[in-house]
């Protein structure tokens, strides 16, 4: 099986040691996306423009595969406040209704920068083809 990676500038990326997105065969897992762009944090106090915006890097992220939101499987929220549900809910469906993927909400205490409301998480399938 080969194994690709897409690394970007994130400095996360770089402090910890992994790759933004992994293709091993048929599946491409997306790490961790915050909501930042250049290093910048877009719509602070905003879950909806956070969720709208992470989920936009982690799809950037499947571009070298090939793939877009049709491709995604499963997705993973994570947010900081239990209010903040609706909001990324609405993000989230505005993106994958016309394909549902399986999905995870998860509220937690917190993320490395105390700003982000919301980071998300990425699998995607690559279509299979026979001979």
């Amino acid at each position: 099986m080969t194994i690709e990676r897409v690394r970007t500038d994130s400095h996360w990326e770089a402090a910890i040691g992994c790759a933004r997105a992994v293709a091993a065969g048929d599946r491409v897992l997306v790490a961790g996306t915050m909501p930042l762009v250049d290093g910048v944090l877009q719509g602070e106090g905003d879950p909806y423009e956070q969720a709208r915006a992470a989920f936009g890097n982690a799809l950037a992220a499947l571009k070298p595969f090939g793939l877009g939101a049709d491709a995604v499987v499963r997705t993973r929220v994570y947010l900081t406040h239990l209010r903040d549900v609706d909001a990324a809910a609405r993000a989230h469906k505005e993106l994958f209704d016309a394909h549902p993927p399986a999905s995870t909400l998860v509220v937690v205490s917190g993320f490395v920068d105390s700003r982000v409301l919301v980071e998300v998480e990425l699998e995607a399938c690559r279509e299979v083809r026979t001979t």
